[in-house]
């Protein structure tokens, strides 16, 4: 098995990254360079016809691609310790909260780095105020999950999941690109410690 994937903070393949490192899991990583538009080569459209990784090529040659995808799989792999869950309540819970963060966060968070960030200007024609409203809907987006977090450890209650992954993939990423999470915001504050925590071996 081979991953290709790009180093941080690409949040897509750290997404895949954190999830091996909660699941003291290793691959062989293949890495390409984003700046130097190796994701659109040749050899990776040929694997991935959407030009993008992470992607994670088996041995015998077919592909999985999409983050949450290649997590489901190396889950169903290796179950122990489950970040998706073991009923089928637990692993619809952690489906939705999967959602809710790639559409309430990620969407917004996306568009600000198309639309308002200096390094995209070369690559896409940005509409600046596309990138204002959008870093502005990410804020509030982070004060939902502070709120959503008072209620629990985790997004899933005291289940730690593939839910808390791709939400530190993103919080990360989105400070990164200047959307810092909110000064009152303490709940959020805990929780991504205690995420990081989870996934730094």
């Amino acid at each position: 098995m081979l991953l290709w994937s790009a180093p941080d903070p690409a949040p897509n393949p750290r997404r895949v990254r954190l999830f091996l490192s909660a699941k003291g899991l290793r691959l062989d990583e293949r890495m390409v360079s984003l700046q130097q538009r190796e994701h659109k080569s040749d050899t990776v459209v040929a694997r991935n016809p959407r030009g993008q990784v992470p992607f994670l090529e088996l041995d015998d040659g077919t592909v999985i691609a999409e983050s949450i995808s290649i997590c489901r799989y190396l889950d169903d792999l290796h179950p122990e310790p489950p970040l998706i869950g073991t009923t089928p309540f637990e692993r619809a819970e952690t489906d939705m909260w999967i959602r809710r963060v790639e559409t309430v966060l990620g969407t917004p968070v996306s568009l600000f780095w198309q639309h308002g960030h200096p390094f995209t200007a070369k690559l896409v024609q940005q509409i600046p105020a596309m990138g204002e409203a959008a870093k502005a809907q990410a804020v509030s987006a982070l004060g939902w999950f502070d709120g959503q977090l008072a209620h629990g450890s985790w997004l899933a209650g005291e289940r730690f999941t593939l839910a808390d992954i791709a939400l530190l993939s993103i919080v990360d990423f989105a400070g990164w690109i200047g959307i810092a999470i909110p000064d009152d915001a303490a709940h959020l504050r805990d929780w991504h410690e205690r995420a990081t925590a989870k996934t730094t071996t």
